[in-house]
């Protein structure tokens, strides 16, 4: 009978209930978000593969589009492994919660575990769920507000220096560190005779599956 009423939000549930129902669902995240990290590893590894094979026929315009791909996916693969952190120390100061709550009687409201939900949020990937625990959250008097729905875009600053630090590292250890040490990629490149930029069907669907990976 008590289970019904818990089920049907008559009857709450106990700190005990609550804590393992929360730490379940981030080690679902956790899970998720190892699963993405590996989908964007396999990722990378194809598009340098794909970078070597334009630095080899002095496609430049190939080169940056993809090197550029590549640094957006390591920034979202950063962010990833960011928020994984954090959702292990979520896990951790719940069950410190839980702990104290065996003494107390109840769940203490923590600054600490707010300003963790409230930076878990931003992430897109986990937006949804951790916006209903933190709801969750918020009536079990655990956290006193959210932030509004705001969603962290990809940071986009430094991706040209980053994108052409990439082919250099690609021509370096293609050329066995002829090139690739100095200057801008568009320069090395173009020093030999540089064949008009062909669209590689191969390369497209790969930048397609690197943007759906970090949209996930």
């Amino acid at each position: 009978m008590n289970q019904f009423l818990k089920s049907v939000g008559i009857l709450a549930p106990t700190p005990e209930e609550q804590v393992k129902k929360w730490r379940a669902a981030i080690r679902t995240q956790e899970r998720e978000l190892d699963k993405q990290i590996r989908g964007i590893d396999a990722e990378e590894a194809k598009v340098r593969k794909n970078i070597k094979a334009a630095a080899k026929r002095n496609d430049a315009q190939s080169c940056k589009v993809l090197a550029k791909e590549m640094v957006r996916s390591r920034k979202a693969k950063d962010r990833l492994h960011t928020s994984k952190a954090q959702l292990n120390s979520l896990q951790m100061q719940l069950q410190q919660q839980l702990a104290a709550a065996k003494i107390a009687g109840s769940l203490k409201q923590s600054t600490d575990i707010m300003k963790l939900v409230n930076n878990l949020i931003k992430l897109p990937e986990i937006h949804k769920t951790m916006q209903e625990m933190g709801m969750e959250m918020m009536k079990a008097g655990i956290i006193s507000e959210m932030m509004d729905d705001a969603i962290d875009a990809l940071d986009e600053d430094g991706i040209e220096e980053e994108a052409d630090k990439e082919v250099e590292n690609v021509l370096f250890e293609l050329t066995d560190g002829l090139l690739g040490q100095a200057g801008s990629v568009g320069a090395t490149l173009e020093k030999q005779k540089v064949a008009a930029p062909i669209a590689n069907d191969e390369e497209d669907e790969m930048e397609q599956r690197l943007a759906a990976l970090r949209a996930e």
